[in-house]
């Protein structure tokens, strides 16, 4: 892990194309805003937790192809 001090106003920079700005602090929290191009996913670690618990459990229900047409037929 690399482990960088910032003030207010300063930048971390991942590749060519995405910035972490440190915005502000106020004792323990630091309000971060991240610049990234549109198709980098960006999300916040306990969601991105549960997104991959959602995805495991979908992946885990079988669906016949029966019932798969009969799911897109309900429209």
């Amino acid at each position: 892990m690399l482990v960088l001090a910032r003030k207010k106003g300063e930048s971390i920079m991942i590749g060519d194309q995405t910035e972490i700005v440190i915005l502000s602090t106020d004792g323990d929290t630091v309000r971060i805003g991240i610049k990234a191009p549109k198709q980098v996913e960006v999300y916040r670690k306990e969601v991105y937790l549960q997104i991959q618990e959602s995805n495991k459990v979908a992946a885990e229900h079988k669906i016949s192809p029966m019932n798969i047409s009969k799911l897109m037929n309900k429209s």
